[in-house]
């Protein structure tokens, strides 16, 4: 057996995780292990297993026209710090109890450092139409290669300064740059911060006037575009709330995080036609929009059909009219 692939070395916070990767071949296929002996002086190597360390630790394998396995460790704590070992061995003796293998087991080694996360200061603070997003982090134990500012996937700035404080700044006001952004400490390992800018819900419907059909099933949406997301939506018309007013069922509200959903059922012209409104809660306050409702009747497409009908037939009434009373051009014989 020997290894094409082999474990890397590798820097991580607490709580992080990490995965290690190995890769061997042989004839036949080699079995892969891994061991673990940790920093203490009295510790020794012993193997780990998926589901060990309270089921952080997970291995997949798969042994088809050679072998490979991962090894990935979640919310990593100081202790697992130390030496991680692969192991192949296609000896048919290589786990008998009392035979030694005739091929000894080759190894491949990466150590594992898993530091103390650092504490990092966040803060926002508007001035003069600005947004100023900053972080400011604690006595880290890895070295700063420089910064990074994110808001989702989208690289937004970066620099290679070394310093423990960085910021950003936005033009324009919080409601129109609510979300999660993220400062990056560049370097082994990555420090990540998270900066939120938090506001009220800004309802918007998905169409400020619906229209529907007496009796066929009218949709109304309204949607939260900002954050943090909704934790509670409701629907009004004229005041009273829709669930309140559910005594026939033909209601039906479908909520989900930033987006709500009010169905009504056999559409009445009178009862239906109307404003609704749609009112959004989180913990930064409400935030509501109206969405307008257009009833029209089912023979509402018939009427154009039905006018043209009607000045046909006054056209041919009034033609029919003339040629009767019109008076002949000569008297006939």
């Amino acid at each position: 057996a020997g290894f094409i692939k082999s474990p890397l070395s590798q820097k991580r916070l607490t709580q992080d995780s990490v995965e290690l990767y190995c890769e061997a071949i042989g004839n036949p296929i080699p079995e892969i292990q891994w061991w673990f002996e940790g920093n203490d002086p009295n510790d020794t190597y012993a193997q780990l297993w998926d589901g060990a360390r309270q089921d952080r630790v997970k291995i997949n394998a798969t042994y088809n026209l050679h072998s490979t396995s991962t090894i990935s460790i979640a919310n990593l704590t100081s202790d697992d710090s130390g030496m991680y070992e692969c192991r192949a061995s296609n000896d048919p003796d290589r786990n008998h109890l009392s035979k030694s293998p005739k091929v000894k087991w080759i190894r491949s080694q990466a150590n594992v450092f898993v530091i103390e996360r650092p504490e990092i200061t966040t803060q926002v603070t508007e001035v003069s139409g600005k947004l100023i997003l900053s972080c400011n982090v604690s006595a880290s134990q890895s070295r700063i290669t420089g910064h990074k500012w994110k808001h989702g996937e989208k690289v937004l700035d970066e620099d290679d300064s070394t310093s423990s404080f960085t910021s950003y700044t936005i033009n324009g006001k919080r409601e129109e740059h609510s979300g999660v952004y993220e400062c990056v400490y560049e370097g082994p390992p990555e420090i990540i911060g998270q900066v939120n800018i938090s506001v009220a819900p800004q309802v918007v419907p998905y169409k400020k006037s619906e229209h529907g059909n007496e009796g066929d099933t009218g949709v109304l949406t309204c949607k939260n575009p900002s954050f943090p997301a909704v934790t509670t939506w409701s629907w009004y018309k004229s005041g009273h709330g829709v669930s309140a007013v559910n005594a026939s069922g033909r209601y039906i509200i479908k909520s989900s995080g930033n987006k709500t959903e009010l169905r009504i059922h056999k559409l009445d012209i009178e009862q239906d036609t109307g404003d609704y409104f749609c009112n959004a809660t989180n913990s930064f306050g409400y935030g509501d929009a109206t969405v307008n409702l257009r009833v029209r009747s089912r023979l509402a497409a018939l009427w154009p059909f039905l006018g043209i009908v009607a000045e046909v037939l006054v056209l041919v009434t009034i033609i029919f009219i003339y040629e009767k009373r019109r008076k002949p051009d000569e008297v006939p014989d």
